[in-house]
């Protein structure tokens, strides 16, 4: 499961779950900003199972879906992949395309350069293929 590859409407069934922790098909059709029949929704909740991001439990005569990747590691997946795919491997060229494209406060980039100057956490750095 290396490769996090979620189609849009996915994404949105995946939200719904790390909001919740877990949840039937009515209770994630019910958070969802679409309106999709029952039948959609299972299915996509079916197609994930079958990717292994989610894992369901009986829970009387519905199934309670339950997301086995973390958001985390789902947005570390997809942004490696548009660092890769899109800006040339370069962070810095995704950070400066963030930069140049939204409207940040004063304030959010006060926060970025202390955010980019504190020390860096423990975890591993991991380096995709260039």
């Amino acid at each position: 499961m290396e490769d996090l590859l979620l189609g849009d409407r996915e994404l949105d069934v995946m939200g719904v779950l790390w909001e919740l922790g877990s949840g039937t098909v009515a209770e994630v059709r019910d958070r969802l900003p679409a309106d999709l029949a029952y039948t959609t929704v299972l299915t996509i909740l079916r197609n994930l199972e079958e990717k292994g991001f989610v894992a369901h439990e009986a829970e009387g005569r519905a199934h309670r879906y339950i997301p086995r990747v973390a958001q985390q590691a789902a947005r570390r997946s997809v942004l490696a992949r548009l660092v890769d795919k899109l800006f040339h491997g370069s962070p810095a060229q995704l950070m400066a395309h963030l930069v140049e494209e939204h409207d940040i406060t004063p304030e959010e980039l006060r926060k970025l350069r202390r955010d980019l100057g504190a020390p860096a956490r423990q975890r591993p750095h991991k380096r995709g293929k260039r």
